[in-house]
């Protein structure tokens, strides 16, 4: 686990760090790491796969699941959750709302549909069900298809209900 913070230069962050530190004492199993923002966003893009769980405040933490976005290629292709010790959450695209593009017909659809795979699979005990969702989606973008967001010259560029359909089509198709 990395604990993100800015201790070096605002006072609050090292009680941040305290408390991780402590908290982390119940947990021996836990190796801790705790590095600054700054540094956290180079690794971010030199070795995403080195962060397993990475643990920060609201700010950093927005900062920096928008710059970890990037390396699937668009924010709107990341779903997430919010779970508690039950598995009970919030399920919903990292990007939230997206208001600033809402009603244009160019919002990637991806994050929510994958984000409601999580759910199935994480609070409804539907694995087999999340995998083929996963599965349609997989199958969607092998096709070429992509939002706005994610095109490049060789892919077909497809609105938001578009890409929608072809997830749906490829769920019928599978069955």
């Amino acid at each position: 686990m990395t604990s993100v913070d800015k201790a070096n230069v605002l006072e609050t962050f090292q009680f941040w760090k305290d408390v991780v530190t402590e908290v982390h004492a119940q947990y021996p199993d836990v190796e801790l790491q705790h590095m600054y923002v700054d540094n956290a966003a180079m690794q971010l893009v030199k070795a995403p796969k080195a962060f397993d769980v990475v643990v920060t405040g609201n700010m950093f933490g927005d900062i920096l699941s928008d710059e970890a976005s990037m390396l699937t290629g668009s924010i709107g292709m990341l779903p997430s959750a919010s779970l508690n010790s039950q598995n009970q959450g919030l399920y919903e695209p990292s990007h939230g709302s997206a208001p600033d593009i809402a009603g244009k017909g160019i919002a990637n659809p991806l994050a929510t549909i994958l984000s409601a795979a999580m759910m199935l699979r994480f609070s409804l005990n539907q694995e087999a069900t999340a995998q083929r969702i996963e599965a349609a989606v997989q199958k969607v973008l092998a096709q070429g298809l992509r939002t706005p967001d994610i095109w490049s010259e060789g892919t077909t560029k497809v609105g938001t209900a578009q890409m929608g359909d072809a997830v749906v089509k490829a769920l019928s198709v599978e069955r």
